[in-house]
């Protein structure tokens, strides 16, 4: 069965996971953490987002953050694309570092903001790296130290978070962790993380008394929130859709744009395709990429196809031209 596209809604709350290939350790040191981390934030700041949660595991990292008006792929483009080739030069590896796509989960902020921020930062107590509230506040590796005033990031919003539960500051901090303390003992949320109708309807609870009454169950596996939000999300979602199909109907394709560019720009389409690195060959490449990307909806694996090169170079491409 094929994979769905990835609901990348701007301003939209997300839960991101990223897992090491093969549950392999995509941190071996402090160093590597902090690398990641440096890169997260600059992102996160360039692109106007909100981090709401973090935690770094060893092999896996989830991040809650609402995205700014390019949604997130930007953000995780430029974030991992670069920090596989330091892992990888630094510690002499090659190959992939990360499963092929992070997960991502779009989130009904109003009902699971609070829930998501306590269950990602219990991460490390459900796995057994610290035992206790008091181990988690000195687990450097999580957002949750920063609620507590161990530390600071800039490209974090606690603040918001913290005005969920007070006006006032020290009231807000201490009912935060109380928040987090009562949650010790709560284990794996499959609706946080996994289970299509079970995320969309908050729970297996709900799932049932929503069958006993009879109601039509609308779900999504990418989305965790009430039927409703479901409902308007997906709305949106083929809305947009609808719009890159229209360009397709009207005989816009990969090929045709590549036909307008190399016409546009003088290079020749053969060189095109044979991965030519020439300058001016490598730019109108990047334009060809861009556009497929946003006006036909296209993967990066299908861009990739047309253009001769391989995904990552097409990953690489898109990193780079957005940031100019």
């Amino acid at each position: 069965m094929p994979r769905q596209a990835r609901l990348d809604m701007p301003g939209a709350l997300h839960h991101i996971m990223i897992r090491g290939i093969n549950k392999t350790d995509i941190f071996a040191d402090a160093e590597d953490r902090l690398k990641f981390l440096e890169r997260l934030g600059k992102n996160i700041i360039k692109a106007k987002c909100s981090v709401y949660a973090w935690v770094l595991m060893n092999n896996h990292v989830h991040i809650l953050f609402k995205s700014g008006e390019r949604g997130i792929s930007e953000v995780m483009r430029r974030v991992l694309s670069w920090y596989a080739q330091y892992f990888n030069h630094k510690h002499k590896r090659s190959g992939h570092l990360f499963e092929n796509r992070y997960k991502s989960i779009l989130c009904e902020e109003d009902r699971y903001l609070l829930s998501l921020v306590r269950y990602i930062h219990l991460n490390p107590v459900r796995a057994g790296l610290v035992k206790s509230i008091k181990g988690l506040d000195k687990y450097r590796w999580s957002g949750h130290r920063a609620f507590i005033g161990k530390v600071d990031y800039a490209w974090m919003d606690k603040k918001y978070v913290l005005e969920q539960f007070s006006n006032k500051n020290k009231t807000a901090i201490k009912e935060y962790y109380k928040f987090i303390w009562e949650g010790i003992g709560a284990g794996y949320k499959e609706e946080f993380s996994g289970g299509g109708l079970i995320r969309s309807s908050g729970g297996w609870s709900n799932v049932l008394s929503m069958r006993t009454r009879k109601e039509k169950l609308e779900y999504d596996e990418r989305i965790l929130g009430g039927s409703d939000f479901v409902s308007n999300i997906l709305k949106d979602t083929e809305e947009k859709e609808a719009r890159q199909l229209k360009l397709r109907l009207k005989g816009k394709s990969i090929k045709s744009i590549m036909e307008e560019e190399c016409k546009r720009n003088k290079v020749n389409l053969i060189e095109l395709k044979n991965g030519s690195r020439r300058e001016k060959v490598s730019f109108v490449r990047k334009i060809i990429a861009y556009r497929s990307l946003n006006e036909l909806g296209l993967s990066l694996a299908e861009i990739a196809r047309n253009l001769g090169v391989d995904t990552s170079a097409i990953s690489k491409i898109i990193s780079r031209f957005e940031e100019n």
